[in-house]
């Protein structure tokens, strides 16, 4: 086995993955009235980042042989995915649906804050536990019930921050707070998986091996069990909570030009002086011209 040619059979087109996806791409059409905008590029570019994650190597390797590629897939469904599908919400069509009183009444819920940061610092742990990390790997319905739960989570959490609807998202300074929360709920889980003694989820320890990869991963790669195991927590750690960084400057930045403008002192304009003395008002062209000939005659 050969690094390209187990990159070329791993791929996985699950057609509940595909037709799900398709359906996804029809739903937002239809709610558009077929009418994209310059969004509707970003939603559609979410949609194919998750076919990617979901049909392509990173679902096989990270499933069947490595923790590293299952945290790229991870991180994709928790960091990337959500935050583009709603960056591609557009505005007016999202105040439209939010006028139900239903829906705005399910968003005051759903879309609180105090609910969405701590499920999704929950879920996430949860399913890094290693029973029910393990159990997922060994039941491919435990599977999609993990990554649906990570992306309804996960789009849940981005809400308050990314909402199309200006008046429902958080202030810079909240948001600021709220996305370090997250960012030290990821963090402190990727360094307790980075700095273990020993590896934590038995299956990737005696892997299935359907590719006949293993030796491969483990003699070409280098990559033993607790090495996977430690890159995976380093990249959940590190670019994990980079990404939040960036998240939270970007916020800071947004409230210090909120700062700057309110506090920049805008140009007087100047006002008459009602007491000032004012020249006498020159008579208009054809006035004068009249004055002149009536002096001529």
């Amino acid at each position: 086995m050969t690094t390209s040619r187990l990159l070329t059979l791993a791929w996985s087109p699950d057609p509940s993955v595909v037709g799900g996806s398709l359906a996804l791409l029809i739903a937002y059409v239809v709610w558009l009235r077929g009418r994209l905008t310059g969004r509707s590029a970003v939603f559609i570019a979410g949609v194919l980042v998750l076919v990617v994650a979901l049909v392509s190597p990173i679902d096989r390797l990270g499933e069947l042989y490595l923790f590293s590629v299952h945290m790229v897939q991870h991180m994709l469904l928790i960091l990337v995915i959500p935050p583009m599908l709603l960056w591609g919400l557009p505005p007016r069509a999202t105040r439209r649906l939010l006028d139900n009183a239903v829906v705005a009444r399910l968003e005051r819920l759903l879309g609180h804050p105090a609910l969405t940061l701590p499920l999704k610092i929950l879920v996430l742990w949860a399913w890094h536990l290693p029973v029910l990390y393990d159990a997922a790997l060994q039941s491919e319905s435990v599977h999609a019930l993990e990554h649906l739960l990570f992306l309804v989570t996960a789009t849940m959490f981005w809400w308050p921050v990314l909402t199309p609807v200006r008046r429902l998202r958080l202030s810079p300074p909240n948001a600021m707070m709220y996305l370090f929360g997250a960012m030290a709920g990821i963090s402190i889980l990727g360094m307790v998986i980075t700095f273990a003694p020993q590896p934590l989820y038995p299956f990737y320890l005696n892997p299935p091996d359907p590719y006949g990869a293993l030796s491969l991963i483990r003699n070409g790669w280098g990559l033993s069990a607790l090495a996977d195991q430690q890159y995976g927590g380093v990249l959940m750690w590190i670019v994990g909570g980079l990404f939040y960084i960036v998240c939270i400057l970007t916020e800071f930045g947004i409230w210090f030009s909120a700062e700057e403008a309110d506090h920049t002192p805008t140009a007087a304009v100047p006002q008459a002086d009602p007491h000032a003395l004012t020249p006498p008002a020159r008579p208009s062209a054809p006035a004068a011209a009249g004055k002149t000939l009536e002096g001529a005659g």
